[in-house]
């Protein structure tokens, strides 16, 4: 990268690599000269993916994310939470993808949690910019949601979280698990047949490893099933926003190995913090015939508030 930026190097060399990372930072904690990762492979993305070298496939996921028709049919006709002013100074990120696909988590939130105010109508945090060549554009879109919900924005993806914070502040933002985490010491265990249930937690890579946040959900959980530690936990599952569409085998080779963890720990649910995580793992999950289900957090939450 360094090569290609002090022009000693083409960056035609450095397309196809730019593609095999995941980006999901695990270098950046145990890197003893604490170098920022992700940043550069952002950076580098920003040079390399632009025009024709940018993937067809990322074009319509930024046209989607970027626009206010795409917006519009990310929501049209998706059962995700109403409109609503409760406390002007916290309120829901929806999450672009999130709210078309798994519209369940906006919901659950909004309905356990109803000092959180939700607008309908706000645009995308930037992070899929960000994460594919178009940083200062998902810097720019980050600061005009920051500018749509006051105060402290709650999330429920991950890598959402990661981008707001680094670009309006860790203040801001509050990712569900730390929202949530001292509001579960008192909570029910969940039990299905006379027994409680067993249920393995998924980091998002980002929110982890990028924000350090990883002990919250696992406190939440415990508190309302049999957490059960699943081999690997904070590895990537291999979605890494659009890795998985744009390296698809490689992307399964990834999962391949906690899918057969989970199958072997005879769970009852996965819990996610992520959107890509969820799909990537209901995708493998049903394509191994493993029966363990996938939820968000803030569903399991929901089943005892």
């Amino acid at each position: 990268m360094r090569a290609v930026q002090d022009g000693k190097l083409e960056k035609e060399n450095l397309l196809a690599e730019s593609s095999f990372c995941l980006g999901c930072r695990a270098c950046e904690p145990v890197c003893p000269a604490g170098v920022e990762y992700g940043v550069l492979i952002e950076e580098a993305r920003d040079i390399l993916w632009n025009g024709k070298d940018r993937p067809l496939i990322i074009k319509f996921l930024l046209f989607l994310t970027g626009s206010r028709i795409g917006m519009w049919a990310l929501g049209f006709l998706s059962p995700f939470a109403k409109n609503r002013t409760s406390d002007p100074k916290i309120n829901l990120m929806l999450g672009c993808i999130e709210r078309r696909i798994f519209p369940k988590v906006s919901k659950s939130v909004a309905a356990i949690a109803p000092e959180v105010s939700v607008c309908k109508s706000q645009s995308c945090c930037g992070a899929l910019a960000a994460h594919n060549g178009e940083l200062e554009l998902g810097n720019e879109m980050a600061k005009k949601l920051g500018d749509e919900l006051q105060g402290t924005i709650v999330t429920t993806a991950g890598g959402c979280a990661a981008h707001l914070s680094s670009v309006l502040g860790r203040d801001r933002v509050k990712e569900f698990s730390e929202y949530w985490a001292d509001r579960s010491s008192n909570s029910k265990k969940l039990e299905l047949n006379g027994r409680v249930i067993r249920v393995g937690f998924q980091d998002s890579c980002h929110l982890k490893n990028g924000m350090g946040v990883s002990a919250e959900p696992r406190k939440i959980i415990s508190a309302i099933a049999d957490l059960i530690e699943i081999p690997n936990a904070g590895g990537c599952c291999g979605a890494a926003g659009s890795y998985s569409l744009l390296q698809k085998k490689a992307s399964r080779q990834v999962i391949a190995p906690k899918i057969a963890d989970i199958k072997s720990l005879n769970l009852d649910y996965v819990v996610t913090v992520n959107p890509g995580c969820t799909r990537q793992l209901v995708t493998e999950l049903k394509r191994a015939k493993v029966k363990t289900k996938v939820i968000h957090l803030a569903e399991l939450v929901a089943k005892v508030n």
